[in-house]
């Protein structure tokens, strides 16, 4: 399962989704921090799969967790090679051009 907080923001869709076990955790590693605060990402709990279709509606995406960023390689919206990694733990963002 998956925490999924969606924002409307200056006609942008923000996604933020994290994998259910990192919520409110602090993952640092040399000078990255990442801080997956439950202010931010803490939303409705769903299935990982649900990420297809709020994936498609979003214009920007933070994710974090193995679950949410394979997730998002599989369905091509993230370059498994710009992932981020602290402490082990996969970090993504998307943004969509639009023309």
């Amino acid at each position: 399962m998956i925490y999924v907080k969606i924002y409307n923001v200056q006609g942008e869709v923000l996604l933020a989704a994290c994998d259910e076990e990192l919520l409110g955790r602090t993952f640092r590693e040399g000078e990255l921090k990442l801080e997956v605060r439950e202010r931010f990402y803490g939303g409705e709990l769903k299935d990982v799969n649900e990420l297809e279709k709020l994936l498609a509606e979003a214009t920007i995406a933070n994710l974090v967790g193995e679950r949410c960023v394979s997730k998002a390689i599989e369905l091509g919206y993230v370059d498994k090679d710009r992932v981020l990694y602290i402490e082990g733990i996969p970090h993504a963002q998307m943004a969509k051009l639009l023309w």
